[in-house]
């Protein structure tokens, strides 16, 4: 299989990165080292290139009933500029994707002529014939873009609904910035005349112009650091990448996911899979991001094990014995029983411990429960925590 290939491969190559195929792409793992990296976001501020993740955009008069029967959040509340997080579930509620939704600013739309809706503007505003629409993207994971992009197309036709779904993935690059030093140094390579974006709060975002490209850029991020994720051009990537690389330590993969797992983020396809690790967003802990109240596919589903409970959840363990608990591991209980499995597992770079993320029974999950991990044909001692990690 041929892999996609970020804008900067080549230049990714040339700073000696170490590459590894993730979702299809071929993507830097590393540069220096996930040691290094690591503490460069939890002390002062990294640059991630992310460009491997998905863009899709909806607009039209029907793109917040679209989103908001194909997402579990209420899309309905946000306004331009907003962003949420949100999961992709089918009918049984097991979740396809996880996704952070962005409200664009809206869009104006030509209307065709004699339509009820050109009518309507004509009477109104002599003889315009356009009309604003709302307008959002959504970042699917790597990987999965064709695939979410079908599934909007596939159900706005099932639906009847009036709305455009166009992949983007490939129109655009993503980084993220994170890190303590993350907001001024964002802020300072805004061309003269951009906004602040340090007036930001966590989950907005804006048009801002970097090295002469109009990027989105958004108080978003995967690292639990302040930071800001950018979207700018495919062919403006270089120079946007270069006003960060001098004054940001440059991240691969494999920070971002030790990272990730100190806060217990989940990663698509490796916490939940809808058939290796079928999991609903309320087994998954982020039943935050459920609204219950709107008709999205899989809601009835969700209803019903929001009344009835959940069996199993996701936790953080602790390993107390030496060694590194794996995904796949077995966790087993005082008796030796496996009662579950690690999904994420590292060895902690800020905390210096053993850490795992994993599902086990709802009565073997308060933090200071007794569980092992099997590592390696070893049962090695470890208790349930919560997260992020201390």
């Amino acid at each position: 299989m041929t892999l996609r290939k970020p804008p900067l491969r080549a230049g990714h190559a040339e700073r000696d990165a170490k590459f590894t195929e993730f979702g299809g792409w071929d993507m830097p793992v590393e540069f220096e080292s996930i040691q290094a990296e690591h503490a460069a976001v939890r002390e002062a501020a990294g640059v991630f290139d992310v460009s491997h993740m998905g863009e899709i955009e909806v607009a039209g008069p029907d793109a917040t009933a679209l989103l908001n029967r194909l997402t579990t959040n209420d899309v309905a509340a946000l306004s331009p500029g907003d962003a949420q997080y949100a999961a992709i579930t089918r009918d049984d509620g097991v979740m396809l994707d996880d996704t952070v939704v962005y409200r664009l600013p809206d869009e104006q739309r030509s209307v065709e002529a004699g339509s009820s809706e050109a009518r309507s503007e004509e009477a109104g505003s002599d003889g315009g014939r356009s009309e604003t629409v709302p307008a959002y993207l959504f970042v699917p994971n790597a990987g999965h873009d064709a695939e979410m992009h079908e599934r909007w197309v596939d159900h706005r036709d099932e639906w009847d609904l009036d709305c455009e779904v166009r992949n983007v993935t490939e129109d655009w690059a993503m980084f993220a910035v994170q890190g303590p030093e993350a907001p001024d140094l964002v802020a300072s390579a805004v061309d003269d005349g951009g906004p602040d974006v340090r007036d930001l709060s966590r989950f907005s975002a804006t048009f801002a112009p970097f090295a002469g490209a109009d990027c989105w850029v958004a108080r978003t991020g995967y690292t639990g650091e302040d930071g800001f994720e950018l979207l700018c051009p495919w062919d403006d990537a270089e120079a946007v990448w270069a006003l960060f690389a001098d004054d940001a330590t440059p991240c691969g993969l494999g920070a971002r996911d030790t990272l990730r797992i100190e806060e217990g983020f989940l990663l698509s396809g490796q916490d939940f899979h809808p058939e290796d690790e079928p999991r609903t967003p309320y087994e998954a802990d982020i039943g935050f991001a459920v609204d219950i109240h709107t008709e999205f596919v899989g809601r009835d589903a969700l209803a019903a094990q929001a009344e009835s409970g959940i069996e199993e959840t996701f936790v953080g363990i602790e390993l107390l014995d030496r060694g590194v608990p794996r995904h796949g591991y077995d966790v087993t209980d005082e008796d030796g029983h496996v009662v579950g499995t690690v999904t994420s597992g590292t060895m902690s770079p800020s905390l210096g411990k053993p850490i795992a993320l994993g599902y086990l029974p709802v009565d073997l999950t308060d933090p200071g429960t007794e569980v092992n991990v099997v590592v390696r044909g070893r049962e090695k001692r470890g208790k349930v925590v919560s997260v992020p990690f201390e």
